[in-house]
């Protein structure tokens, strides 16, 4: 059997997922990435489908025995106000996030426990603890990721798995965000001014290496922290949530987002 240690990485066909394919690539690991379709080197897997997940976990472990590190990092992002934004659509959004996270999970976790070892590294977001203006769908399928994450780590640390939770901040990627389908005209200038404003963020972030070198830190450290908050913004806010009355966190918010 190979020894290399065997990574799966969904959602590598871009951003976070390549770049971290990458760098554990350079550390020895035997990498298997994947995306929707499949194609380009990386194998088929829809989060979103319970048939798919099975099958693609299934085949990986006859092919090589084992996987020793999941990194959930496959997404969805949306930009809208929360009240423009149905329940179909936030459910769609939720199904990624949080459910296929779950479906990918729930299929690798029987052959960890077996072996008694294993790491997961569920890729969050900033979004993952503050509420950002017309991100709130969004927001809240990584504030549920965040809790999910969370009580996983407790219940599988006797069983040998560590889990953990990187949450970077914008950096420079390029993820898509969708808009609602009925947009309410009361609601386009702070809609638009957002978006602008993260993509702004996004254009210039910092390096995503950054987040890919957290990912590897969570995956290889002895004993990962439960959280690794990547980029200035990130920190800068989980601080400010901490310390700060819940009236001034919201001027920081509004500072940020708000009109200029």
């Amino acid at each position: 059997m190979n020894e290399r240690p065997v990574a799966l990485i969904t959602g590598a066909s871009s951003g976070f997922g390549a770049v971290t394919a990458a760098r554990f690539r350079e550390h020895g690991f035997q990498v298997f990435g994947t995306r929707r379709a499949g194609g380009d080197g990386l194998l088929a897997l829809d989060v979103d489908s319970d048939d798919s997940v099975r099958a693609c976990i299934d085949a990986l472990l006859r092919e090589v025995g084992r996987i020793d590190v999941l990194v959930n990092n496959a997404g969805r992002a949306m930009v809208g106000a929360c009240e423009e934004t149905s329940a179909t659509e936030a459910r769609a959004l939720f199904e990624t996030n949080v459910f296929g996270v779950m479906r990918v999970t729930n299929a690798v976790l029987p052959s960890m426990r077996a072996r008694g070892a294993g790491r997961i590294v569920n890729v969050g977001s900033v979004s993952g603890f503050v509420g950002v203006p017309f991100h709130g769908a969004y927001a809240a399928s990584k504030h549920a990721l965040a809790g999910y994450t969370e009580a996983l780590r407790v219940e599988l640390a006797p069983l040998g798995v560590r889990v953990a939770l990187v949450e970077p901040s914008a950096h420079r990627t390029g993820i898509q965000m969708v808009r609602p389908r009925d947009t309410m005209p009361l609601y386009d200038e702070g809609r638009e001014r957002v978006e602008s404003i993260i993509r702004g963020q996004i254009e210039t972030g910092d390096d995503p290496a950054r987040v890919s070198d957290a990912i590897l830190r969570a995956a290889t450290e002895r004993e990962p922290a439960s959280r690794y908050r990547v980029g200035a913004k990130a920190v800068f806010a989980a601080v400010a949530r901490r310390f700060l009355p819940m009236g001034a966190f919201e001027r920081v918010l509004e500072h940020e987002f708000g009109p200029r």
